[in-house]
């Protein structure tokens, strides 16, 4: 059966619903907030998302958001507008061809009351030019620090991606190019009900210094193939990074692959609360350096050492060297050391944790260890 058949996903979709919107009642109060601005589309969403529950394919879409928990959202079709009242039965979705007017028009009736917007580097200008009190910080401390609702869609997500990334591996064949692979997982994921999945991938060996989209290239004998597979459930995303040889590993491939493990073993034991971004970065970094092979820590050869996972799949913190985000309970995050070694080529190695009061738990069932097929 489907992860999300439709009646266990309209159950859950009211429950994750409820317990966001008594930490947004909270914090709108705390913060003497009468209404909050939020602002999504169809890549970022995780803002709307969070508030309202509702998850844009389509366009634009606004939300005004009030302190006694009415919530008005503006979307750019009748379509769009139509799902949003069949998907989420609480909210006053309304469609206009000029939705930014409509908002304009309903912030003027709100008078003199103290509004914020979020996120503000994305919204409308209109918007983002006018005193309105930025609430971007604080909606992002409430998506990082999840509820147990949305650390069990996590868990979920991360059980797909397990079960994803063993479609992978029987997909990796040699002669096969590489959007064979994708189209495989994508048939897979669908069929499970995940619509939504964010997957790079690379493959070769040496010559090969990152992922990308996947291209006509086809799959060699002694290729490292590399993926990250990051599948969406109920809203939520977990990500898993794992690399595997076609044909048995040679000893320059399995020596750097140790040194992969060894440094996300080191981050994963650097996730705790109290500890900061920076703490987990450092930890896989040092790692590196410990081996002579810093300069594959730095942006020339890498973006992050990991990052938030939640409802956007690149979602803060940014595990990096000078972010200082505190990690608390709660927190879903990927560590993953992906980058060049000088030797092998570009490999991946992650998985999706949770942060804890005690520390981090593990959430994917993957091993942890250089894969092989026969091709």
């Amino acid at each position: 059966m489907s992860v999300l058949d439709l009646k266990s996903a309209t159950v859950r979709a009211a429950a994750l619903h409820k317990e966001r919107s008594q930490r947004l009642a909270a914090y709108l109060k705390d913060q003497g907030h009468d209404a909050v601005l939020l602002y999504g589309n169809a890549w970022q969403g995780d803002y709307i998302r969070f508030a309202t529950g509702f998850g844009c394919v389509e366009g634009h879409v606004l939300a005004l958001v009030h302190a006694d928990g009415a919530i008005q959202l503006y979307v750019e079709s009748p379509e769009e507008a139509e799902r949003a009242a069949a998907e989420c039965p609480w909210l006053d979705a309304r469609w206009s061809p000029d939705a930014i007017g409509e908002v304009d028009a309903a912030l003027a009736r709100l008078g003199n009351a103290r509004v914020g917007v979020a996120p503000r580097g994305l919204m409308p200008y209109r918007f983002a030019t006018r005193p309105l009190a930025d609430a971007t910080a604080g909606f992002d401390a409430l998506m990082m620090r999840m509820g147990e609702a949305e650390r069990e869609a996590v868990r979920r997500a991360a059980d797909l991606a397990d079960r994803g990334y063993r479609i992978f591996m029987q997909a990796a064949r040699i002669g096969r190019p590489e959007y064979a692979l994708i189209a495989d997982i994508e048939a897979f994921f669908r069929a499970q009900g995940c619509a939504d999945n964010f997957m790079i991938l690379g493959s070769g060996g040496v010559e090969v210094r990152g992922m990308h989209p996947p291209g006509e290239r086809k799959i060699q004998k002694g290729d490292l193939v590399t993926t990250e597979l990051t599948p969406c459930v109920d809203g939520y995303y977990a990500q898993i990074c794992r690399t595997l040889v076609i044909g048995p590993p040679n000893e320059i491939q399995r020596r750097a692959f140790a040194l992969f493990k060894e440094s996300f073993e080191a981050g994963f034991a650097a996730v705790k609360p109290g500890a900061i971004a920076a703490d987990v970065a450092k930890a896989e970094n040092d790692v590196f350096r410990k081996y002579g092979l810093g300069k594959y820590t730095t942006s020339e050869y890498t973006r992050v050492r990991g990052h938030g996972l939640g409802l956007f799949p690149d979602a803060k913190p940014q595990l990096l060297e000078d972010v200082t985000t505190p990690l608390v309970a709660g927190m879903a995050l990927v560590v993953h050391p992906n980058t060049y070694h000088p030797e092998a080529g570009y490999m991946v190695f992650g998985d999706t944790v949770i942060v804890t009061d005690g520390g981090a738990e593990a959430i994917a069932k993957t091993p942890r260890e250089l894969f092989s097929v026969s091709g």
